[in-house]
């Protein structure tokens, strides 16, 4: 049994890479607390995003067409890699420390120039990397609590391109690397006789206030009088919070060498804002806007050898307002995806795909909401391992 447990958790580390368009890429599992004795392990993950779709028309004030659309946006979002480390080590029999290093959050889009009229050049990036450290204590075979505090230092950059943008068509930001922390608490119920487990972790936001620049390829008047000048940096520092989140993770022996396990993960996508200090009450709204996610996940491991045990489980995300930002132009998905673990003496190597349905959506852009293109037809593979040491 055993291995089976450790089957689920390798499934559910490579189940958190697309929530909300790509942007939350890890899950924040914290799988690694619950290992027996001291463990440490290095995970390397790859993503192969497929999100492309069909330019829509622009209508003019007076109902004249600008542009009759139709031309295809191209591949919108790249590829990436995910690396990863854990380790885990028992201070006493009932006190362990643990230490995480995931790139949480993050962003590749870009709509490129020559294909999507409406929306061509527009891109976005985003970089971080999160360190947790974690004290678990465990009042007897049965609860535990576990509380930790995450650093997390990030960068982005976002250009907004395309004739769907009218006057800020053009305009670039650019925020610089920052720090910030935050911190996690939850608890845990455990039977083990029968493999059962039931985890609940909540997730602080982290606030990062990055030193900004905005440029803005025209002139822009300003209510007030005066104008914005044309290509000259423009400097401000901007606040933007990664969302708070809450965990609930849970498994039981259901046959002999057969375990099922499953998750919830809500995250507080909408407090997540992007709202530089020039470019906000110019347009009246800021470069993000996303809906809070809820991902589910389900799935059964079972032990097939001394050896191997493998698992197979689903995921699924409902979909929102099909109106979303360019910058994140997904809507939910449904996946699948299978994980095997070969386990010999104290190492254990863990092998994991998914495949995910990437839900219909609408980018758009202006006051009220427009949509620009219609992204349809999409999907990601996911590919990873992990190699983890007993000691």
């Amino acid at each position: 049994m055993k291995r089976i447990l450790m089957t689920s958790a390798a499934a559910v580390a490579f189940a958190g890479v697309a929530q909300a368009g790509g942007v939350d890429r890890s899950g924040q599992s914290i799988g690694i607390i619950f290992e027996r004795g001291n463990y440490a392990e290095f995970s390397y993950g790859m993503v192969k995003p497929s999100v492309s779709g069909t330019d829509l028309a622009v209508v003019g004030p007076t109902g004249a067409v600008v542009y009759p659309g139709g031309r295809g946006t191209g591949g919108v979002a790249g590829s990436h890699n995910l690396p990863g480390l854990a380790f885990k080590y028992d201070l006493n029999d009932k006190l362990s420390v643990s230490v995480i290093y995931g790139q949480d959050y993050g962003a590749d889009v870009l709509y490129p120039l020559g294909d999507s009229v409406n929306l061509g050049g527009t891109m976005a990036k985003l970089n971080s990397d999160v360190v947790t450290g974690i004290l678990r204590y465990k009042f007897n075979d049965s609860f535990s609590a576990h509380a930790g505090i995450r650093a997390s230092k990030a960068s982005g950059e976002v250009r907004l391109s395309g004739i769907a943008y009218g006057p800020v068509n053009g305009y670039n930001v650019k925020f610089d690397e920052a720090w910030g922390t935050g911190y996690l608490v939850g608890g845990a119920f455990e039977k083990p006789e029968i493999a059962l487990r039931v985890a609940l972790t909540y997730f602080s936001k982290i606030s990062h206030d990055f030193d900004t620049t905005e440029t803005f390829a025209t002139s822009i008047p300003l209510p007030t009088g005066g104008a914005i000048p044309a290509g000259v940096p423009l400097t401000s520092v901007s606040s933007v919070d990664t969302p708070q989140a809450v965990n609930l993770d849970f498994q039981s022996g259901v046959a002999k060498d057969t375990l099922v396990f499953g998750s919830i993960r809500w995250v507080d996508w909408s407090s997540f804002k992007i709202d530089p200090k020039v470019f906000t009450p110019v347009t009246g709204g800021g470069l993000v806007s996303l809906e809070d996610s809820t991902t589910y996940t389900i799935g059964v491991g079972r032990k097939f050898s001394d050896n191997w045990s493998g698992s197979v489980f689903a995921t699924w995300e409902p979909k929102g307002d099909p109106l979303v930002s360019p910058l994140a132009p997904t809507n939910g998905y449904r996946g699948i995806g299978v994980a095997a673990v070969y386990t010999r003496d104290n190492m254990k190597i863990t092998m994991g795909a998914r495949y995910l349905d990437l839900g219909d959506a609408q980018p758009e852009t202006g006051t009220p909401d427009t949509a620009r293109a219609s992204m349809s037809g999409n999907h990601a593979v996911a590919f990873g391992v992990k190699v983890g040491f007993s000691f």
